[in-house]
């Protein structure tokens, strides 16, 4: 039952009868499911003052909607909208319950373990931002970022992934695709007009380049990462300490190279450092945008993290876009909630954000071996890509063989992703780039894990002969 509604009654108490007109108002709104069944009205006093009538009159209208049916009222319980059904077009049913689902087992790669969110820790910074937040920090926040999130960010950035910056340099959005789209506006203000991006890579990132306005050309993926002689135009997204979706690193030459075209060229690099954090078999590789921080945008965000949801997101900006990224974010309205800053602000402070980091990175990478050792039992094909991040590639023979696979997998619960049939490759057409499934192995929660892995080896064994 809900509780006691004000309500918009469209009548004219002047024309005819006052008690007539509210009957037909309230009539008219439960027949087009503006009021739904079970909706406590409010009393006919509170309503009567409402609406500027007598008492009497209102009493006299509900009595008359209750003996016709449309309204049904019991002592101590108040009147309520009865059960009525209502056909016409547009109006309001409660929806249907859905027929309930097969499990799934989740493997898309890029999706942390939700399960292991640091809830008790977020709640605690939760206090602590809400207890100690000055009254001004809760007004319209600064386009770029609270300063204290901007502050724990560099010091975070520059001592985990050896980043070039200061507070003045960090841009606070809401996750890395909405601070990509506005990074592309702003570059297109600045007469950028084409974009290279990863070859395989992911789509949506090059839907987000084309909204804003750029030509997204593509940049052949091989051993050594994106190859820099294929770039073109004024910018370039690349995915330099493991690359998505082949896992692959940016070889050093390949990382000297494009500084040196962007320098030449006067254009900008992206690097999306989107799992830097999480590298199983060495120290991670440290962020290119330590080499020439005038020439690349580093970007991160907590989706890998933390958890999608969270949406949060940082860009460390060379001085010369800062101004337009700042126009960019006014105009769009993008700034992120204040409240979500100050927590992170406090998770990074105390130091939860490194140990929920340092935790994660000891599950993936024992879940990553696993799966690498449960799959040699059932194919000679071993995972490509580097022991870091969240997901490992499985070669396959052909598109038709992945197909197969992901369509087989659907019968046994597995959500599964293929190279070719997830839109990694700019032209899906192109046979040149090889099949594959794309294993993400931090999605399914810890207790569902073991079996994730025998339904996938099983599944994989099955249709390998």
């Amino acid at each position: 039952m809900t509780e006691s509604l004000d309500l918009h009654l469209e009548f004219d108490p002047g024309a005819g009868s006052p008690g007539r007109s509210l009957e037909n108002a309230l009539r008219e709104s439960i027949r087009t499911g503006r009021l739904r069944a079970g909706s406590r009205l409010p009393g006919s006093r509170s309503l009567a003052t409402d609406l500027g009538l007598a008492r009497g009159t209102v009493v006299r209208a509900y009595a008359q909607l209750v003996a016709e049916g449309w309204l049904v009222s019991a002592p101590g319980s108040g009147t309520q909208v009865a059960e009525v059904r209502h056909d016409l077009p547009g109006s309001r049913r409660r929806p249907r319950p859905s027929a309930a689902l097969e499990p799934v087992i989740e493997l898309r790669p890029g999706v942390p373990d939700l399960g292991s969110f640091p809830r008790t820790a977020w709640a605690a910074s939760v206090r602590r931002a809400m207890a100690t937040a000055s009254r001004g920090t809760l007004d319209y926040p600064e386009p770029t970022g609270l300063p204290a999130l901007r502050a724990a960010l560099a010091d975070y950035l520059a001592r985990t992934r050896g980043v070039r910056c200061d507070p003045d340099s960090v841009v606070v959005t809401a996750g890395f695709t909405q601070g990509l789209s506005l990074l592309a506006r702003a570059l297109h203000r600045r007469g950028v007009r084409a974009v290279a991006a990863e070859n395989p890579g992911l789509a949506p990132h090059r839907m987000v380049l084309r909204a804003a306005g750029m030509t997204v050309t593509p940049l052949t993926v091989g051993a050594g990462g994106a190859d820099p002689d294929e770039a073109a135009g004024q910018a370039a997204l690349l995915t330099p300490a493991h690359q998505h979706p082949t896992g692959v690193v940016l070889a050093p030459r390949h990382r000297y190279r494009f500084i040196a075209w962007a320098r030449e060229r006067d254009a900008f690099l992206i690097e999306d450092d989107y799992d830097g954090e999480f590298r199983y078999d060495q120290r991670p590789v440290g962020a290119m945008q330590a080499l020439a921080p005038e020439r690349v945008v580093y970007a991160g965000s907590t989706s890998k993290s933390l958890a999608p949801g969270v949406r949060l997101g940082w860009f460390v900006v060379p001085e010369p876009l800062r101004r337009d990224v700042a126009e960019v974010i006014l105009q769009a309205g993008a700034a992120v909630s204040a409240i979500d800053q100050l927590v992170l602000a406090d998770l990074l402070a105390h130091g939860d954000y490194d140990r929920h980091i340092r935790r994660m990175r000891l599950i993936y990478r024992r879940r990553r071996a696993e799966l690498a050792d449960r799959l040699a039992e059932v194919t000679s094909t071993p995972l490509q890509g580097i022991a870091a991040g969240m997901h490992a590639l499985l070669p396959l023979t052909s598109v038709a063989e992945e197909r197969r696979l992901i369509q087989a997998g659907r019968g046994r619960g597995l959500h599964l992703v293929g190279l070719h049939s997830s839109g990694y490759c700019h032209d899906p057409a192109d046979e040149r780039q090889p099949a594959a499934l794309i294993l993400g192995y931090a999605a399914p929660p810890s207790h569902a894990w073991k079996s994730a892995l025998t339904e996938l080896s099983q599944l994989v064994q099955q249709n390998r002969r």
